[in-house]
């Protein structure tokens, strides 16, 4: 059964590289920072921030979703600076299904370096291990090959294409859907030992 006490907690996540925290309004800049990018902005489902007012107002609404325990988002913060480089979350929880949507967001120079994927394998982990939950599922835009090398390197299996399934800057885009199963993830887990 799915534990949505824990959703509403959403405590730091640690990796060898990272920590998986509650974004502030101290973090405004590091937001900005990535998130004015167009390439980054590309494939997700918000414009590339134009202010640092853009950025507040996305801290602004990240943090009510703290406060009100809806799916909401931790940022990506590299351990040996400080900053944060980016975002993961959960995007919706069914608790009658005990399922899941994640997705996320990366600085365009953190790329290729395993950040997303060590930051996916901790989200997989308290997904499954602290939430309870039997599915985990993600998608990206088929032109965003990328994203689904992420997903793979983390054990979640491409289901198919759902085409014209997202309406995002200004046309209907197809997208790739991948989910892992706590089965599967525990399958993975068991071959690591």
């Amino acid at each position: 059964m799915l534990n949505a006490e824990m959703l509403m907690y959403m405590p730091d996540l640690r990796t060898p590289r990272l920590k998986l925290r509650k974004l502030t309004m101290r973090d405004a800049q590091d937001i900005y920072r990535y998130s004015r990018d167009p390439e980054v902005a590309r494939h997700v489902l918000w414009d590339a921030h134009r202010s640092i007012g853009d950025s507040r107002a996305f801290l602004r609404w990240m943090t009510h979703r703290y406060r009100t325990h809806e799916p909401a988002s931790w940022g990506i913060e590299l351990l040996d600076t400080g900053r944060i480089i980016g975002t993961i979350g959960f995007m919706w929880v069914q608790q009658d299904n005990n399922a899941a949507e994640v997705g996320y967001s990366l600085a365009r120079d953190c790329w290729n370096q395993g950040y997303m994927t060590e930051a996916l394998k901790a989200v997989l982990r308290y997904g499954f291990e602290s939430m309870h939950l039997n599915r985990i599922e993600a998608q990206h835009e088929t032109t965003n090959p990328a994203s689904g090398a992420v997903m793979r390197k983390c054990d979640m299996r491409r289901e198919g294409t759902l085409r014209g399934r997202l309406f995002n800057k200004g046309k209907y885009v197809d997208v790739d859907l991948y989910a892992i199963l706590r089965k599967d993830y525990n399958r993975a887990n068991a071959r690591r030992f």
